[in-house]
């Protein structure tokens, strides 16, 4: 982490830690990178069990320094730059977050009333740097997220592996009528779906999109030559028998997904 980042992570976590309301601070990965790289952003989950700030104090709060404050509808995401570099807050309730995490542990039942957030959640939850914690509330909810069940990752296995079905069906459907954008859309749809049940057959969190690539080929449990099949897949430029060797592609990377046991 470059200086810079780091004292500006410093800055913000004396911030927050002074607010009786907030139990913990995490600095997303996407500050790990070069602050001239186009991905770089200071990203900060503040978990909450007590109240923020409003918006309009907040800003005031940041500092004379900061310039284009956005918040969300939500109220809880706030936006702005330090400077040149980007600066993300976003705000986490301890009891939102205790409610999503047991949906790892004692609701694997009710998994379907989350199955279209998919993980990165649990992710960030996992691999964020803690930059402050109060009273250990984090410690205990990576704790409880590390066991996750089987039947937890089964459930997810069977989600996405579905939806990779579909998009694929939807791929031959749009290759059968020669619609290029419904054809795009299906084959976004398949690989990511394709890439989360592989991340679900390996007992993995899905990491930000940026990273899909680079994370699902250092998976140890891999279908044999998807490595490759990716690579064309994602190569392969739109129009004519190009689209025939995307759908055949397709079929091959689903096939060997499913074998996955």
């Amino acid at each position: 982490m470059k200086l810079k980042t780091k004292l500006l992570a410093e800055r913000f976590t004396a911030l927050f830690a002074g607010w009786p309301g907030v139990e913990c601070v995490s600095l997303n990965e996407a500050a790990m990178s070069d602050t001239l790289d186009p991905y770089f952003a200071l990203v900060l989950d503040v978990f909450f069990s007590g109240p923020v700030p409003e918006p309009d104090t907040r800003r005031t709060l940041y500092g004379e320094d900061t310039a284009a404050f956005e918040n969300s509808g939500y109220r809880l995401k706030d936006r702005f730059l330090i400077g040149d570099l980007p600066v993300r807050v976003e705000y986490k309730g301890v009891t939102q977050i205790e409610d999503l995490v047991s949906y790892a542990d004692t609701k694997t039942a009710s998994l379907w009333i989350i199955k279209d957030a998919g993980t990165y959640g649990f992710y960030r939850l996992v691999h964020g740097e803690i930059l402050f914690s109060r009273t250990g509330w984090i410690d205990r909810i990576r704790d409880r997220i590390g066991n996750a069940s089987g039947e937890f990752w089964t459930r997810l296995r069977e989600v996405n592996q579905s939806k990779m079905e579909h998009f694929l069906n939807d791929l031959g459907a749009a290759l059968y009528q020669g619609d290029d954008f419904f054809s795009l859309i299906s084959a976004a749809g398949f690989i990511k779906h394709a890439c989360l049940t592989l991340f679900c057959i390996n007992h993995r969190f899905e990491p930000s999109h940026r990273s899909y690539g680079d994370q699902v080929l250092a998976l140890p449990e891999l279908p044999e030559s998807f490595a490759a099949q990716l690579e064309i897949f994602l190569s392969d430029k739109e129009g004519g028998a190009s689209a025939e060797r995307r759908y055949a592609l397709a079929k091959l990377i689903a096939r060997g997904v499913i074998s996955l046991v």
